[in-house]
């Protein structure tokens, strides 16, 4: 059995934690099938470079991920990549 590791505050884990129980009779989305999670960004990595608390690191790389620039540079290479792999873009 695989293990997958969350971080976050203690609010965003007891909120994790009260989805899954509200859902338990319904599907959630498959963690490995459903998200890319090979690339995941940890409190870790800031913590390399600076000296923070683990509190301080999420906050950082929260700041950092919900960027504007950065999510237009992950549509840009996922449109990028879908054009390469001969993808049609869907009309709506």
């Amino acid at each position: 059995m695989k293990k997958i590791v969350f971080e976050g505050t203690d609010e965003q884990m007891g909120n994790l934690f009260k989805l899954v129980i509200a859902n338990k009779d319904k599907n959630l989305p498959k963690i490995r099938e459903d998200f890319q999670t090979e690339n995941l960004w940890s409190v870790e990595d800031v913590k390399s470079n600076f000296n923070c608390t683990d509190e301080m690191a999420l906050d950082i790389l929260h700041k950092a991920l919900t960027d504007n620039a950065t999510m237009e540079q992950i549509w840009y290479a996922i449109n990028h990549y879908a054009e390469e792999n001969n993808l049609t873009k869907k009309e709506y």
